[in-house]
């Protein structure tokens, strides 16, 4: 080994998918040769097995599986026939599927501010929202709160403006499944709550995946008929416009073996961010929960003052320590959606968020020492 490479600190994972593959061994080994031996790759058992625990789980009636959480809200929007000429408020802090969608099914996404606190929809910018569809001649359907970065959106505030403004609520929840609110799980929040369990979620599985969790027997009859080509009676009974969007078996067999563990895992993450706020409070602004929510933490997510932010994640590179910025762009600056609307006031939030925030590494199987080392040289960087 030369000089170098001994001094070189070895590099940590953002997110170590392969700890979890070393603790669950042979157990998603054997659940994927289960699949290999009964050969229904498509909805097959296991896949019925995951719905059953994924509504058990949440205290959900019904689960509805599909290939993937973008799918997940496509499923829904469709289900509800949302499309020309309605309005769908989203937030302007969050990644492209929120308002892809909407955009997709050819209705309007119509862009709202965030909160300081939390990074998730503010309620008063949901309303100015609505104010301006109705102003330009939309009729608003739905609203898409995204439960951002693991914590769960105000819904205590978010329902009773979107029961007055006759919406839909559809609860983004890609990052936040397994958080609770007022000691209720994601997936019991909201009329229809859509997941996803692409690999690096708290929840994932081996490719892409997701569901859609609703206590509302007709919507998920018939998201289950759009996600197969909107089959009726049979696949060549064609009664609505679908899609492809089934998951596959083998990844149902996969989030079944994960979801035996996952409760310990959000206990571990949970952990982890403890340490974290602990070690850095008093040199950044560390992420604050609301009263009566948890998080799953899917990312750590920490501000900084403007312009330290570069210098901060090269140091912390140059230590072998990964960092991720999650969203350097609001929606409404991306150039696909610089043409649809904005709530009047603007997104001042969402774009200070999209210069200051920055992510540390965050799993369920961080050590302390890793954890240390991380705190250590955040503080370092920020306090030289």
């Amino acid at each position: 080994m030369n000089e170098r490479a001994r001094l070189d600190p070895a590099p940590i994972p953002f997110i170590d998918v392969a700890a979890q593959r070393r603790r669950l061994g042979r157990s998603v080994d054997d659940a994927i040769a289960r699949v290999l031996g009964h050969c229904q790759f498509i909805l097959g058992p296991e896949v019925r097995a995951l719905e059953a625990e994924l509504a058990a789980f949440c205290g959900a009636r019904h689960a509805v599986s599909c290939a993937s959480g973008t799918d997940a809200l496509v499923l829904v929007l469709m289900a509800l026939g949302v499309g020309p000429g309605d309005a769908v408020i989203c937030p302007s802090f969050t990644f492209t599927a929120t308002a892809e969608v909407v955009a997709l099914v050819g209705a309007t996404p119509v862009f709202a501010d965030v909160e300081e606190a939390s990074f998730n929809l503010d309620p008063e910018s949901l309303q100015r929202a609505c104010a301006t569809a109705r102003q330009l001649g939309l009729r608003p359907r739905a609203v898409i709160p995204v439960d951002l970065f693991g914590q769960p959106a105000d819904y205590g505030r978010i329902t009773p403006i979107a029961e007055a403004e006759g919406l839909f609520v559809l609860d983004d929840a890609a990052q936040s499944f397994g958080a609770t609110y007022k000691n209720r799980r994601i997936g019991a929040l909201a009329p229809a709550t859509a997941t996803s369990f692409f690999p690096a979620k708290p929840l994932g599985c081996y490719g892409d995946g997701g569901a859609v969790l609703t206590d509302d027997s007709e919507l998920a009859q018939v998201m289950r008929s759009v996600r197969v080509h909107g089959e009726g009676r049979d696949k060549y009974d064609c009664v609505r416009i679908g899609l492809n969007g089934r998951l596959d078996t083998i990844q149902a067999a996969v989030l079944l073996e994960k979801l035996k563990i996952f409760p310990e895992e959000i206990v571990a993450r949970e952990r982890v961010a403890r340490r974290y706020s602990a070690g850095l409070a008093d040199v950044a602004v560390v992420p604050k929960l609301a009263p009566g929510t948890t998080s799953v933490w899917a990312q750590y997510t920490i501000r900084l003052a403007p312009g330290a932010r570069d210098a901060f994640a090269a140091t912390l590179k140059s230590q072998g320590i990964p960092t991720a910025i999650y969203y350097p762009i609001p929606l409404h600056r991306q150039e696909p959606y610089q043409r649809f609307p904005l709530a009047k006031g603007g997104a001042p939030v969402s774009e200070r968020l999209a210069e200051e925030v920055i992510s540390l590494p965050m799993h369920g199987y961080l050590d302390e020492t890793t954890q240390d080392r991380v705190i250590e040289a955040a503080r370092q960087a920020l306090t030289r």
